[in-house]
C-alpha cells in the first residue's frame, strides 16, 4: 500500500479539513441545512436527537469506511478515514469553543441564505482542497462509488441521488423551506469543489494521456483503485523512432489528484497530459442513448 503525502498535500489536507468544519459548524448546522452527505444527516441527527455533530460525521462514517476498504481496498480507506476524522475533529472543536449557534442571528429568511451560499461556498472550497491533497472526506462519496460499482449507475448520479435522498430527510425534518435552500447548498458545494480541483474550472471530468514504460502497472491501479478503464494507443516516439505505449482514460475531476499521485508512486519519469473533456458519454459516466 503506498500512501506518501508530502508538506503540501498535507497542508492542503489539514486546512481544508478546517474550512469545511467552519462551514459545517458555523453555517450549516445553525440553520439547519441538510445539504447531503454525511455531514447532513449530522444536522439532522443534532437538531432532532442533540447528537454532537463531529462525532456523529465519524460514526456515520464508519461503516462506509469498512465497506469502502473491502470493495477498493485499504489505501482507499486510509485516505478516506484521514479526511473524514480531520473534518469530525475540527468540527468537534468549533462546536465545543464557539458552539452551534452560528455567525447570524436567523431572524428570518436571509440569514438562512446568506448561510447555504457561505456555508456551501466553505465546504466546497475545503472539500476541494482535501481532495487535491490526495485524501478524501469519505462520506456518502463512498456510498455513491459503491452503488456504480454495482449497478449501470454513473457516479456521478449516483452522489446526485444519495444527496438527494440526504435533503429529502432534511425537508422532513425541518419543513420544505429548509429543504430548498439544503438544495442551494448542495449546488454551491459541488461548484466550490470543482473550482478547486480545477483552477477556475467546472468541467465534469478530464481527459489524461499517460506515456510511460509502467503502463501496464499503471493501468491495473486505474482499474482497481479509481473503477475506470481506458484504451491503450499504439505510439512511435519522433526522435528515438521507439515504440511508446500511451495510455487514454477518462476520470471524473474528484479523482485527478488520486490519478496524479498514483502515475507519480509508479514511474515519476511518466509523461503526462490532462486536458478538459467537455462532455463524456458512455460506460462510467453518460449512458451515450440518452443524448
Amino acid at each position: 500500500m503506498k500512501t506518501h503525502f508530502r508538506i503540501r498535500d498535507i497542508f492542503y489536507i489539514v486546512g481544508g479539513s478546517l474550512v469545511t468544519a467552519i462551514g459545517v459548524a458555523g453555517f450549516v448546522t445553525p440553520a439547519k441545512l441538510a445539504g447531503g452527505g454525511v455531514s447532513g444527516l449530522a444536522v439532522i441527527l443534532y437538531h432532532v436527537w442533540d447528537l454532537e455533530v463531529g462525532l456523529s460525521i465519524l460514526l456515520l462514517s464508519i461503516p462506509l469506511f469498512i465497506a469502502g476498504i473491502r470493495i477498493f481496498g485499504r489505501k482507499y480507506g486510509f485516505t478516506s478515514l484521514l479526511g473524514t476524522a480531520l473534518l469530525s475533529l475540527f468540527t468537534s472543536l468549533f462546536g465545543l469553543i464557539f458552539g452551534y449557534e452560528g455567525f447570524l442571528p436567523y431572524t428570518d429568511s436571509i440569514d438562512i441564505l446568506l448561510s447555504a451560499i457561505f456555508g456551501g461556498f466553505l465546504s466546497g472550497f475545503g472539500m476541494g482542497l482535501v481532495l487535491k491533497g490526495g485524501a478524501n472526506t469519505g462520506g456518502t462519496d463512498i456510498a455513491a462509488q459503491i452503488v456504480s460499482r454495482f449497478t449501470p449507475i454513473p457516479t456521478g448520479t449516483a452522489l446526485f441521488l444519495v444527496d438527494g435522498l440526504v435533503i429529502v430527510s432534511g425537508g422532513f425534518a425541518f419543513g420544505l423551506e429548509s429543504a430548498l435552500f439544503a438544495a442551494i447548498t448542495l449546488y454551491i458545494t459541488s461548484v466550490s469543489v470543482n473550482y478547486v480541483l480545477l483552477n477556475m474550472g467546472t468541467r465534469y471530468a478530464k481527459t489524461a494521456l499517460i506515456i510511460s514504460q509502467k503502463y501496464q502497472e499503471i493501468a491495473q491501479r486505474i482499474i482497481e483503485e479509481l473503477g475506470h478503464s481506458g484504451t491503450l494507443l499504439k505510439g512511435t516516439g519522433i526522435y528515438s523512432k521507439l515504440e511508446r505505449p500511451v495510455l487514454l482514460t477518462v476520470i471524473p475531476n474528484q479523482k485527478i489528484s488520486r490519478l496524479t499521485a498514483m502515475v507519480k508512486e509508479e514511474d515519476p519519469n511518466a509523461f503526462l497530459i490532462i486536458e478538459e473533456a467537455f462532455e463524456v458519454l458512455g460506460e462510467g459516466f453518460v449512458p451515450i442513448e440518452r443524448r
